[in-house]
């Protein structure tokens, strides 16, 4: 059991955001997300976008920002459990809750902050008969240990960021190409990446089909071999360890929306007169997971409203307590020491 002061769903912005917030209270934070890695979208799906509308920041890439709230939340030592996603949430007799994730793993704190984005992600998965007979057996959607690839017959499809800085990454560390297959030769990742492609592929390091998509798969036990369908070609098979499609995650609420949390197309209605609570007391909803009469889906916004709902968490942690706000340029930044 893994025990905090706020369970934190969602390692986006503005749960790392809210990481800091609740450190200048010396509150700690344990965070979910069932991404493998922090950032939420930011860092799976456009981590070079540029950002315009942070304050003090004429633009920012979007995984240089969530590099800097990293740092940010370093001092206060969050908690991270990767890669899985939040299944259910128990309220126990005490007041405290437990959230179980979709590996078994179990969390304890008085407080909850759902900072889940638009919700939990989901690989978007290409229309295979027998897919499902392939997956972990080769066919994968996300790379969580790189290292596991290496030295394998890799196949990737995509166009966007994800699918090129990968391509790019096992191109470069292969001692075998990399095939990468896109519907289009017009790709959707940042123009240095594509470039990087095309000159990966003069160097024989990339094997590159454009125009072309994997529409079959054949193996044993474990995936064995993709049917490429190439325009104005033949189709043709090729020899591969591991596929990865990488076209991106589609976010959905997932199991949130079987919590009793009163939802509103699709979002979390919450209280924006005081705190961002939810319909649950000591549950929370902030960020773009959220609604409420005037909403708006910027970062901006979240980090605004995780600040006030962490104010309300320190009453609840702490009734008998009075915390007296006192501006970071006054007091600096008090990190918790070494554990």
């Amino acid at each position: 059991m893994i025990r905090t002061d706020i369970i934190i769903i969602g390692a986006g912005p503005v749960g790392l955001f809210t990481v800091f917030e609740a450190g200048l209270m010396k509150l700690r934070c344990h965070l979910i997300d069932a991404i493998p890695q922090a950032g939420g979208q930011l860092t799976e799906i456009y981590p070079k976008k540029p950002i315009y509308d942070i304050p003090g920041f004429p633009s920012v890439l979007a995984g240089e920002l969530i590099d800097n709230l990293m740092k940010q939340a370093e001092p206060f030592k969050p908690g991270f459990t990767l890669g899985e996603r939040a299944e259910t949430i128990e309220k126990q007799e005490d007041g405290s809750f437990i959230v179980t994730t979709s590996e078994g793993t179990q969390h304890q704190a008085p407080t909850v902050m759902i900072a889940g984005g638009l919700g939990s992600f989901e690989p978007r998965k290409p229309k295979i008969e027998n897919l499902p007979q392939f997956e972990k057996k080769g066919v994968e959607y996300m790379v969580r240990e790189p290292e596991s690839f290496l030295g394998k017959k890799l196949f990737i499809s995509g166009g966007g960021d994800s699918a090129l800085d990968w391509a790019i990454y096992f191109a470069e560390n292969h001692n075998i190409p990399v095939g990468l297959a896109h519907r289009t030769d017009m790709f959707r990742g940042h123009k240095d990446s594509v470039e990087k492609i095309y000159d990966l592929q003069k160097q024989g390091k990339i094997e590159l089909y454009t125009h072309a998509e994997v529409v079959g798969l054949t193996g044993s036990e474990t995936l064995e071999q993709i049917e490429l369908k190439q325009k104005d070609k033949d189709n043709i098979k090729i020899d591969v360890d591991y596929w990865l499609p990488l076209f991106g995650l589609s976010p959905k609420l997932g199991p949130i929306g079987d919590w009793g949390l009163e939802i509103e197309k699709n979002a979390i209605k919450v209280d924006n007169t005081l705190d961002y609570q939810t319909n649950i007391p000591g549950v929370f909803a902030i960020g773009d997971v959220n609604t409420y009469p005037g909403k708006l889906k910027l970062i901006l916004c979240g980090f605004h409203e995780a600040t006030l709902a962490v104010q309300t968490a320190y009453k609840i942690i702490y009734p008998d307590k009075r915390f007296t706000m006192k501006y970071t340029t006054v007091q600096g930044v008090q990190g918790f020491e070494s554990e």
